[in-house]
Order: structure tokens, then C-alpha cells, then sequence
């Protein structure tokens, strides 16, 4: 029972470290409110918010893995982790498009979705930066500092570059490894003729700037608790 106890215990404290219960406690909030919808409305209109929620934590937990890899394993372990996570991590950012799918839908008032694709949103985004910090933090320990923040930015605008590839050409993150050449071409006639695609690039850079900005934002809460 005590080692039982002290696994517990270790884990716990693992999974505080690394942001687990605030992000299990937004993803749950939101999970409240679509049964709410559900119940009030008895459409499951929004349902497909939790699929996408879902593929939020992915990324999350790739970067719980990469911990455990670094903790027990050589640095040339680390890539799959990290491979894993990069092709995934657009999916916890882009639940904020899903604000394109809000419309008023009676019975329910606009601003009970509003809150919902908000709570969402949200759940999303949080996962999406915590997961990048812990990312961040071992590319750090290995590589030094500006490193860490040169795969922040690669990271960044790849992952804006990946938004605009899921919402308006409805690639999914298993695509690169499904059908990779459609994909990259896909990705390689924009990079060519960039002004005949500027949708593309504005999608990229403003969603880009959108998460650094959220990013910057969280590192400076962080920084708060350690003064």
C-alpha cells in the first residue's frame, strides 16, 4: 500500500508540474456546457467540438511523453516523441476556427454557443501553450536558450501554416503520414507563388502572431510566480 501511495504521490506531482489539472478542468467545463446544449436542445449540433477537443490533448500528452523519454532514455529518443507532437500540436490551436460554425440556432440563445465554442476555444489553446512550453523547456536543457526560442517560432508558424491547411483544405495531421506528397505539394505551390495565395499566408502569420502572443502571455504569468 505505501509504494501504491508514493506512485500516487509521484504522479500527482508530476501531473501538477505539467498543467494537468487546469487543463483537464477547462476540457471539462466545455464538456459540461455541449451536454447542456445537448440536453436543452436535444440536437447534437456542436458535437463535433469534443472529436476536435480530443485531438487537442494529443499533442499535450506527446509532450508528457517527451518527459518521460528525457527522464529515462538518451537524446535520441526524443525525436519520435517530438515528431508526434509537432504533426499534432495544430490540432490543439485550431478549435478557435470553430467560431466560423457559430450562428444563432434556436432554441438556444447565441450567446449560450458563444460560450460554448468560447470554453472550447479556450481548452484548446491552453493545451496548445502548455504543451509548447514543455517543448520548449527540454529543447532548452539540450540546446541552450536561443535555441529554444528558434524552435518556438519554426514551431509557431508551421503551426499556423497547418491551421490554414486543416480549415480550408481539410488536411488532417495523419495526412502527412497517409498521403504526404498531396499534402506537401499543397504546401510547396503556396510557398512558390505566395502572392497568388495571400489568404494562406494571412491565415499563417496573423494565426502565428495569435499564438505567440497567447505564449508570451503565459510565460509572463509564469515568470509572475517565480517572483
Amino acid at each position: 500500500m505505501t509504494i501504491v501511495l508514493r506512485r500516487l504521490q509521484s504522479l500527482h506531482r508530476f501531473l501538477a508540474g505539467h498543467f494537468f489539472y487546469p487543463a483537464l478542468l477547462s476540457s471539462a467545463l466545455a464538456s459540461v456546457v455541449l451536454i447542456g446544449r445537448v440536453y436543452l436542445s436535444g440536437k447534437g449540433t456542436y458535437a463535433f467540438l469534443v472529436w476536435n477537443l480530443t485531438l487537442a490533448w494529443v499533442p499535450y500528452l506527446c509532450a508528457l511523453w517527451a518527459v518521460g523519454v528525457h527522464r529515462r532514455f538518451p537524446w535520441w529518443a526524443l525525436p519520435v516523441p517530438f515528431a508526434v507532437w509537432l504533426i499534432f500540436f495544430p490540432n490543439a490551436p485550431y478549435i478557435v476556427t470553430d467560431f466560423l460554425h457559430l450562428q444563432a440556432r434556436r432554441p438556444i440563445p447565441i450567446w449560450y454557443d458563444t460560450i460554448l465554442v468560447m470554453s472550447f476555444a479556450w481548452s484548446g489553446c491552453f493545451l496548445a501553450v502548455t504543451s509548447l512550453y514543455i517543448m520548449q523547456t527540454l529543447v532548452r536543457s539540450y540546446l541552450g536558450r536561443s535555441v529554444s526560442w528558434l524552435f518556438v517560432a519554426v514551431t509557431l508558424g508551421l503551426t499556423g501554416l497547418g491551421v490554414y491547411l486543416g480549415r480550408f483544405l481539410d488536411w488532417n495531421s495523419w495526412d502527412l503520414l497517409l498521403r504526404p506528397r498531396r499534402v506537401l505539394g499543397d504546401v510547396l505551390v503556396r510557398f512558390l507563388n505566395p502572392l497568388d495565395h495571400l489568404g494562406a499566408v494571412g491565415v499563417t502569420v496573423l494565426f502565428a502572431a495569435f499564438l505567440f502572443v497567447c505564449y508570451v502571455t503565459f510565460l509572463s504569468m509564469q515568470q509572475r510566480d517565480r517572483v
